[in-house]
């Protein structure tokens, strides 16, 4: 089987839902930044590029009809692109990475885009599965059969994290002190420059936006205790989960054609994918399963692996990923993670990647490995090698 190559690997810097640096910036061309970027600094011809596959979660409004397309067409990429955008829910750019790696190692394909974008602002979290309540008919997503067989009215994340906080007897004092210690490796990623090579600026009416601008300095477990809890009697915080964040991400993956045509050097190699699916209700516990399947895809031990990018939508999913996968914890989310530097949704896959092998290169790593959980009981799972 022909192997597929990671030749560049971008983000834009995360701005804060509402009140951040990336509210008055168009989702498509959030985007097309990031196209734009992968563009110049590879050199690649754009003309040569098969594909774009882009992940989004929220599509309605300014990211509705063809979004990922819109990206290419409010970028430099030329009219014969084609561009399709995929919704697996928070890894929809993860599985966007998987899809353009199957395309190159099935040889169908030599030169291919997976990207993500999602404005939290200007399309708001479940906007796109409100709609029959405007309609006046319908139930949403779910239809009865589905809510009979489940016992539940809807699925709810929150519910979720919950869950699996309360299965592994995690308290609130704990997940804030892994989320306190997520906003603490995040300010030091940024003061030492860690990110510098991956993200992207974007020209706002404000100037020039460069750096996260989620990450609370200076944050204290007192502070944190005082935050309202999601559910009655639960332990789960806005505190201790993801922030709702803008932003856009994206990487280039090509044939070994590909690398002699154009003259370029590898950044990494996709080894491994895996993508499994579980308990709908629990819904966010299935990182676990995803990357056993995905280490034993590949050969690899645990030990094997240098460095892991574990989204933390809620403290508990990585600290429970921990406990079972049995993980050492300073190889997890180096550079802090979604709890400070934000989740962009549809982008934090290939977002995450980009923190990824960027970490391993400034560390010396080889292998990596990033999963998230997904709405639904879904998880991606990829492992890659720096070259």
């Amino acid at each position: 089987m022909a192997e597929a190559y990671i030749v560049e690997s971008l983000r834009t810097p995360g701005g804060r839902a509402r009140k951040g640096g990336l509210i008055d910036i168009h989702p498509a061309d959030l985007g097309a930044t990031v196209l734009n970027a992968l563009v110049d600094r590879t050199g690649v011809d754009p003309a040569a590029i098969e594909d774009v596959i882009g992940g989004c979660v929220s599509q309605a409004g300014e990211q509705a009809f063809a979004f990922a397309r819109n990206m290419v067409l409010a970028s430099k990429l030329p009219d014969s692109v084609p561009a399709v955008t995929i919704d697996r829910q928070c890894g929809s750019s993860q599985q966007a990475l998987h899809f353009a790696a199957q395309g190159v190692m099935s040889g169908t394909q030599d030169v291919i885009i997976a990207c993500g974008a999602e404005s939290m602002t200007r399309v708001p979290m479940g906007s796109n599965f409100m709609l029959h309540a405007q309609a006046g008919v319908g139930t949403g997503p779910w239809p009865k059969s589905i809510q009979n067989r489940y016992g539940v009215a809807e699925f709810s994340q929150f519910h979720g994290a919950q869950m699996i906080a309360d299965k592994y007897g995690f308290t609130r004092e704990q997940m804030d002190e892994f989320a306190l210690k997520s906003h603490e490796k995040a300010a030091a990623a940024i003061d030492s420059g860690a990110f510098k090579e991956e993200i992207v600026p974007v020209e706002t009416p404000e100037g020039t936006f460069d750096t996260d601008d989620g990450v609370r300095r200076g944050g204290t477990m007192e502070a944190m205790s005082q935050v309202k809890t999601l559910e009655e009697g639960g332990t789960i915080t806005a505190a201790n989960a993801s922030q709702m964040t803008d932003g856009a991400s994206g990487l280039m993956v090509v044939s070994e054609a590909a690398l002699k045509r154009f003259n370029l050097t590898p950044m990494a190699r996709v080894v491994s994918m895996a993508v499994t699916a579980g308990d709908p209700v629990v819904m966010l516990e299935e990182p676990i399963p995803a990357t056993r399947k995905v280490l034993e895809k590949a050969g690899l031990k645990l030990d094997d692996i240098d460095l892991f990018e574990v989204n933390e939508a809620f403290a508990s999913i990585p600290m429970a990923w921990l406990q079972a996968i049995g993980a050492d914890p300073a190889k997890l989310n180096v550079n802090g993670g979604a709890i400070a530097l934000g989740h962009p949704l549809g982008a934090s896959g290939t977002k995450l990647m980009a923190t990824l092998l960027h970490a391993l290169k400034a560390r010396g790593g080889k292998y990596g490995l990033q999963t998230m959980c997904e709405g639904g009981g879904i998880a991606n799972a990829t492992i890659v090698e720096l070259l």
